[in-house]
């Protein structure tokens, strides 16, 4: 049985529909939950590969939440002895960051459905062939990242130009969220702190109700995308690992 580790921010930001793709394949899962467990040091040799989970808050707010300087160890770790690695959002960015690369602020928010294209090089990666060209993507993020040294581009959108990228046969990291379903997009909505950014902005596109009324519109569309991509993701668990040699922060 598989073993894989899973790195969680906050309560509200979960596996999702990727949950029963998991259990199906057999894979025995624990989740480290820093916001409830801060000072936790998980050794990530123990397991068999590692997701890295979205959250609220910024990667150079390691002052305030210093459990992230422990996660980018982690990760580098995972990374370095030829691991499965996925990154969702701020687990991306995370990656990003331990790969060396610069994550910084986005030139506008995306929240909502937002149009996901895939790169020439993300059309022949064996995760991001299922796109089906330009997609309509859920998004929750202010931030952005650079593509690390050595890492594919793999997919972009018209406000944020950084939407995923490889590093190696086995690093992921995705800036948009094609694990959740339509509960999932409601309970995040009441959310207090989703609340409360979306209650500041001032932008049609960024409202409760706007995006309520466009999930049932894509939601079942971004579910089989999410299926066929994370499917080939498990798929990596069967390949041969090789050390890598990560690049210098």
């Amino acid at each position: 049985m598989k073993r894989l580790l899973v790195f969680q921010h906050v309560p509200h930001e979960i596996l999702g529909t990727f949950n029963p793709l998991l259990k199906d394949a057999g894979f025995r899962i624990r989740y480290v939950n820093f916001g409830r467990t801060p000072d936790e040091q998980p050794n990530v040799d123990k397991y068999d590969g590692l997701i890295v989970l979205g959250g609220p808050m910024c990667v150079d707010q390691s002052e305030k939440y210093p459990h992230l300087e422990t996660e980018i160890g982690a990760i580098g770790t995972a990374i370095e002895h030829g691991k499965p690695v996925f990154g969702i959002c701020l687990g991306a960015q995370l990656i990003a960051t331990a790969l060396g690369a610069r994550v910084y602020r986005n030139p506008v928010k995306e929240i909502g459905w937002y149009d996901v294209t895939p790169t020439p090089d993300g059309e022949r990666d064996p995760l991001f062939s299922s796109f089906d060209g330009t997609q309509k993507i859920f998004q929750w993020h202010g931030d952005t990242f650079d593509i690390p040294a050595d890492a594919v581009h793999l997919a972009t959108s018209p406000d944020c130009t950084n939407q995923a990228f490889r590093y190696g046969d086995r690093t992921y990291g995705l800036q948009f969220h094609l694990e959740v379903d339509g509960p999932l997009v409601q309970r995040w909505l009441k959310t207090p702190v989703h609340t409360k950014e979306l209650d500041a902005l001032d932008d049609d596109r960024m409202n409760a109700a706007r995006i309520l009324a466009d999930t049932p519109r894509y939601i079942d569309k971004t579910t089989d995308l999410g299926n066929r991509l994370f499917g080939e993701f498990i798929r990596l668990f069967s390949s041969r690992v090789r050390r890598v040699t990560l690049p210098s922060r």
